[in-house]
């Protein structure tokens, strides 16, 4: 077996190779250097493992790569895969998800909050209209990081399912391919707006789809961790044993049903770990209860933050859990969060992380 880690991060992408079994990493040189790299897609379906990221140049602004070789040769065409049409008066500002679906789909999400879809592997995409034209898009938000799409999770089973998320706007889904959409953010709360309890216009974090019932899913909101066990369509609190309510990632094992991790931290206006300790929790029951896990991370006052993306899980047996921080700092464990070890540091911001096995 052989694990791929892709770490994205400030100033480029970074490729991390196992093989043996996640106890030691081999870091390739950096690729796309200069660029800020929000989002990276694994895709492990075909004879070679498919890599996608999402670019930020100041200079050249936002582009997709795709690599079929683990970063040996990019493809990145001439012509911006992403585009809005003229008439919307928009433009990419950054990708900010990608994520393949069934066959050649991919989906990127993408600032400002926009959808975008591509039946051919990626190398072109076309802006999902119907989530476009929606009559609440004038009224959604930009959250500290911008306007943006950053969940997309297509349904297993089901191509014509969806859920999405964005800050700020809250979760939306659709059941008929992308043709229409509706809100769905009952029980998430607002703190910050005059009506806590909008149909509308939470700052929803980072949403994860249960690995074993697809129709359950655990968020990550502004001040509020929730599950659904309805598909989205109503939202429970699961936040009371937490530290903090406050947070960014929140990620699901890929098989075991209940199993889900998170990085708390103290508030939306000290993004730091409680009590500056550096801990993931780690929930068995759905969220109902959680627990502290913290062996082989750092002992010294921790004072960074985990971003929405920087966080993920593998899908080897045990499962391998990953996040990267602010300071530059990736942590692997390959027990299921039991105990960590440093994989790298001294990088620029990580923005995302992403990890398979093939």
């Amino acid at each position: 077996m052989t694990e791929l880690l892709a770490i994205g991060t400030k100033k480029g992408l970074l490729l991390a190779i196992s093989d043996d079994d996640r106890q030691s990493w081999k870091i390739g040189s950096a690729h796309f250097s200069g660029h800020s790299i929000y989002a990276v897609a694994i895709d492990t379906r075909g004879a070679a493992p498919r890599l996608f990221v999402g670019l930020e140049s100041s200079h050249f602004g936002p582009s997709v790569a795709i690599s079929d070789d683990l970063g040996e040769t990019w493809q990145e065409p001439d012509k911006a895969p992403l585009a809005f049409p003229a008439d919307t008066g928009a433009a990419v500002e950054r990708v900010w998800q990608i994520v393949p679906a069934a066959g050649d789909v991919v989906y990127a999400g993408v600032q400002p909050s926009a959808l975008f879809r591509s039946e051919d592997g990626g190398r072109t995409y076309e802006l999902v209209r119907a989530l476009w034209d929606h009559p609440h898009r004038p009224e959604w938000g930009a959250g500290f990081g911008g306007q943006a799409i950053h969940t997309i999770l297509p349904h297993p089973d089901d191509p014509q399912r969806m859920l999405v998320a964005m800050s700020t706007g809250g979760v939306y889904r659709t059941s008929d391919g992308g043709a229409s959409w509706a809100p769905s953010n009952e029980g998430i709360k607002a703190y910050f707006l005059p009506d806590p309890w909008p149909e509308f216009g939470q700052c929803v974090h980072k949403v994860a789809r249960d690995g074993a019932d697809p129709d359950r899913f655990y968020a990550q909101n502004h001040h509020g961790v929730y599950r659904s066990v309805d598909g989205g369509g109503t939202w429970q609190t699961i936040a009371d044993t937490l530290p903090a309510d406050f947070g960014f990632p929140i990620v699901a094992h890929p098989r075991r049903g209940g199993v889900v991790w998170n990085f708390p931290l103290v508030s939306d206006g000290q993004r730091e770990p409680v009590d500056q300790h550096c801990r993931v929790f780690r929930s068995t029951d759905g969220g109902d209860t959680w627990q502290p896990q913290q062996a082989g991370l750092p002992t010294e006052p921790f004072h960074v933050c985990v971003l929405r993306d920087a966080m993920c899980a593998d899908d080897a047996e045990p499962v391998g859990v990953y996040f990267g921080t602010r300071s530059g700092e990736v942590f692997a464990s390959r027990d299921e969060g039991e105990t960590w070890s440093t994989v790298v540091a001294h990088l620029s911001d990580v923005l995302c992380v992403r990890a398979a096995t093939f």
